[in-house]
């Protein structure tokens, strides 16, 4: 009896075990849940990656020798790696040398005639000649400063027909072209930048938001009375939330639509010219926890050779992208640890560095690429610069560090595809599952192959054609022996 209920028991136990192995799953990374490294595949899931870039350092006010910075909302890195901070709270613009040490502070200025100081400045921005332009947010204005911190200008709240009787001139970001013409990011402006000449006249705003229309609201407002439509809410464009210039004076920007086009580069004329031939646009994160919504885009980094950076303050997630709209690879996230943040705000980089401000804390976290990093940057930079050896190179060697990279298949096939190796650019954008370039590489490979054997081949028509003339003689000649 004993021995008939421990074989029961053991039957029981096994037919247990063997139930709960076909119900466990293995869970899948979630880009939403934490803060491992990842990028995304070409079937949208996230897939795990090296770090791309590491903490290194954190900077403080204490840690600079002065007071602590209280609620800053913005940062530039000029041509000679300085660093330039609108620390909002405490009126004023701190600067930073290459080496992350203090050097100087902006909190007041004179010049023309004229002196004043900042009242909660939210925006800095400083040329290739060492000028600096503030957001002056708090008195509604945009301060021009030379390279000796002598005041130039004041772009003061404009007066034009293009505005309307209630519009506020609250500058939050500020950029300028090598044209001196003046990009301005304002409070409640929902038709764009904007433009100001070099004289600092407004002139026109640039490159607008398309509305965003709810359809269930849209089809209500067809049925509705007047009154009704009246205490509706208007269908408006959407604000950005920041802009950055690329080497070329485009301007990039994000703002926080739930579509498609969160990120925009925008030409002379205010069209989006941001090329989305990646495997998804870039957006962020496209595998998150619904609840909490899409990435919310608040900063942009415009780097070399049209690689960009955004900043997503929802999950404190910096995501950095190519001139084609590929993922190249992903960090950061919301925490207490070193490389976490607590509201992070803005995002600059230089050379191998990488800064995230972070308002609550007031305080700069410092990041440097890792090998991974570094190699995909210089293997991005390489393809654009036409060094396509290199780029190839430095391409197969991200796959050895990371065979989860589709990305880097494409790499290798643009590379070997500018080269003419056309039949092994298809096995990489086989690999990447990149069909666009495999049907370009496939029509330029079947080119290729009816070019090398033109000669053959005609040689094999005329031959068949011939023979067909021949043999069709023949048979007439044949029939003619026949008759007679």
């Amino acid at each position: 009896m004993l021995k008939r209920l421990r074989k029961v028991c053991l039957s029981l136990l096994v037919a247990l075990v063997i139930f709960s192995t076909f119900c466990i799953e293995v869970a899948p990374v979630q880009a939403s849940d934490n803060h491992t490294s990842y990028n995304y595949s070409f079937w949208e899931e996230a897939v795990p990656a090296p770090p791309a870039f590491l903490p290194t350092m954190i900077i403080n006010g204490s840690q600079l020798g002065i007071d602590n910075l209280n609620t800053p909302s913005d940062m530039h890195v000029s041509d000679e790696n300085e660093i330039y901070i609108a620390d909002t709270g405490n009126n004023r613009i701190v600067i930073l040398d290459e080496l992350f040490e203090y050097k100087d502070t902006i909190d007041s200025f004179s010049g023309e005639g004229a002196q004043g100081s900042f009242s909660s400045p939210e925006g800095v921005y400083v040329t290739s000649e060492n000028h600096i332009y503030i957001a002056d947010t708090g008195n509604n204005r945009v301060v021009h400063l030379d390279e000796n911190q002598e005041l130039v200008k004041i772009i003061d709240e404009p007066e034009s027909e293009m505005l309307t009787s209630t519009f506020s001139f609250r500058p939050k970001k500020v950029a300028v072209d090598d044209a001196g013409r003046t990009f301005v990011l304002s409070e409640g402006v929902f038709d764009g930048f904007m433009e100001f000449s070099v004289d600092g006249y407004f002139t026109t705003f640039i490159g607008a938001n398309r509305v965003q229309v709810d359809s269930i609201d849209y089809l209500w407002r067809r049925f509705a009375t007047r009154e009704q439509r009246s205490q509706m809410v208007m269908f408006v464009p959407t604000e950005f939330t920041s802009l950055d210039l690329d080497e070329d004076g485009f301007i990039y920007a994000t703002n926080i639509d739930d579509s498609d086009d969160v990120i925009k580069k925008i030409n002379a004329r205010g069209d989006d010219i941001l090329r989305r031939e990646g495997y998804f646009n870039p957006v962020g994160d496209i595998d998150y926890d619904r609840s909490r919504g899409p990435s919310r885009l608040i900063d942009i980094a415009v780097a070399d050779h049209g690689i960009y950076s955004v900043l997503d303050s929802r999950r404190g997630r910096i995501f950095t992208y190519n001139n084609d709209g590929f993922l190249m690879y992903v960090f950061g996230n919301l925490g207490n640890k070193m490389g976490e943040f607590h509201t992070p705000i803005a995002i600059e980089r230089f050379e191998d560095y990488f800064l995230v401000l972070d308002q609550e804390l007031g305080e700069i976290t410092v990041f440097h690429s890792s090998a991974y990093g570094h190699t995909i940057d210089e293997a991005v930079r390489s393809y654009e610069q036409g060094d396509e050896d290199r780029a190839q190179a430095l391409f197969e060697e991200i796959v050895n560090m990371n065979i989860n990279l589709e990305f880097a298949y494409t790499g290798i096939g643009k590379a070997l595809l500018r080269q003419d190796q056309f039949e092994e650019a298809m096995y990489n954008f086989e690999q990447s599952l990149d069909q666009a370039n495999y049907s370009k590489a496939y029509l330029l490979y079947r080119n290729e192959v009816l070019r090398e054997n033109f000669s053959l081949m005609m040689g094999i028509i005329f031959t068949v054609i011939a023979l067909s003339v021949g043999f069709s003689v023949y048979r007439k000649k044949s029939k003619r022996k026949r008759v007679f």
